[in-house]
C-alpha cells in the first residue's frame, strides 16, 4: 500500500455524491443501483462464559423477540429503555448480549464481503482505501506541552487565578510551546494533505481491494501499531474506512458512528453480499438514515 499524496484527486469524487444532511448519505455517497447494510456482530455471554462468543443481529432478535429489519437499531433490537444503557443487555433467557462494534468488523468479515467485492470490479488490483485520521495515534499532531496547575498554590484564591492565567495564556507564557508527538505514520505523511469529506478526513493509500479478502492484509497496513507488537501485542491495523476500486464500481464505507457497514454498487453485487451466509446483511435503500431512532418497528 502506497500513501497518495493529492487525496483529493482520487477521491474528491466521493464528496459530489454526498449530502450536508445526516441521512446515509453525509458518509455514502449516492448514484449506484444498489446498496447493503452489513450488520457488525455483537457478543454474547452465558452465566458460565468466561469469554464472548461472536453472535449475529438475528441472534439478538430472536433473543428479544424483537424483528430484525434493514433499518432496525441496536437500542431497539435488545429492548432498552429510555434510560437504559444500550451497550449491555441482558436477554430473558439470562444471556448478556453486548453492543456491536462501531465503525469496525473482525477482519474475517471483511474479508468475505471482500471477496465479492473483487469479483465485482475491473479493477481488483487497483484502488484506494481511507483510514480516519482520528483513529487513535495513527497520525502525528502537536500538543501542548505547557505545564499543569502546581498543586499547592498556598491557599490564596487572588494568587491562585494569576497563576492559572499565566499558565493558559498563549501570548505571554514563553513555557507554552506545543510539540509534535509522532503517530504510527511517518510525519510526512501526517502532515500531508487528507480527503475532506463532510465531518471526516481521511488519509489514503493506494492499495488492491482483493488485497482484503486476505485478513493478514494487516501485516502490509502502513497504518500497522508496530509499537504495541513491540509490548508483545499481536499484529493490528485499524479497519479501512473507505474502500473503492480504480473503476469505482463500487464502494465500502465503514462510518465510524454506524454499527455496520455499507456497501454501494451493481444490484448483482448487493445481492452476492446478502446471500452470503457467513454475511449478515440487508438491502437498504437509497436516502435511508442509520440514526438510532428511525426504527419504527421494534419501538
Amino acid at each position: 500500500m502506497e500513501w497518495i499524496a493529492d487525496p483529493m484527486d482520487a477521491g474528491g469524487w466521493l464528496r459530489e455524491r454526498l449530502d450536508d444532511d445526516w441521512s446515509m448519505h453525509h458518509f455514502v455517497p449516492h448514484g449506484f443501483e444498489a446498496y447493503a447494510r452489513i450488520f457488525h456482530p455483537a457478543e454474547t455471554y452465558g452465566e458460565a462464559d468466561a469469554e464472548g462468543t461472536t453472535s449475529s443481529w438475528a441472534e439478538a432478535a430472536a433473543a428479544f423477540d424483537t424483528t430484525l429489519h434493514t433499518q432496525a437499531s441496536w437500542q431497539h433490537l435488545v429492548r432498552t429503555p429510555p434510560d437504559g444503557d444500550w451497550r449491555s443487555r441482558i436477554a430473558p433467557d439470562g444471556r448478556e448480549f453486548v453492543c456491536p462494534d462501531e465503525g469496525r468488523m473482525p477482519v474475517t468479515q471483511l474479508a468475505a464481503i471482500a471477496r465479492h467485492l473483487a469479483a465485482h470490479t475491473t479493477t481488483p488490483d487497483a484502488g484506494c482505501v481511507g483510514v480516519w485520521e482520528g483513529w487513535g495515534n495513527i497520525v502525528g499532531g502537536f500538543v501542548d506541552s505547557s505545564p499543569g496547575l502546581p498543586a499547592d498554590l498556598g491557599g490564596d484564591p487572588i494568587h491562585a487565578e494569576v497563576v492559572w492565567q499565566s499558565l493558559h495564556n498563549r501570548f505571554n507564557n514563553p513555557f507554552h510551546k506545543p510539540t509534535w508527538r509522532p503517530g504510527i505514520l511517518s510525519d510526512e505523511i501526517s502532515k500531508g494533505a487528507r480527503l475532506e469529506l463532510p465531518d471526516r478526513n481521511h488519509v489514503v493509500f493506494g492499495s488492491a481491494p482483493a488485497a482484503f479478502a486476505d485478513p493478514d492484509w494487516i501485516l502490509d497496513a502502513p497504518w500497522r501499531d508496530r509499537e504495541a507488537e513491540g509490548h508483545g501485542f499481536e499484529p493490528s491495523a485499524q479497519h479501512p474506512s473507505i474502500l473503492w476500486p480504480a473503476d469505482r464500481a463500487w464502494v465500502m464505507v465503514s462510518e465510524i458512528d454506524f454499527d455496520s457497514t455499507i456497501v454501494a454498487g451493481s444490484n448483482e453485487l448487493i445481492r452476492a453480499i446478502c446471500a452470503d451466509p457467513s454475511v449478515e446483511a440487508l438491502p437498504i435503500r437509497e436516502g435511508s438514515s442509520l440514526h438510532w431512532d428511525t426504527d419504527d418497528i421494534n419501538r
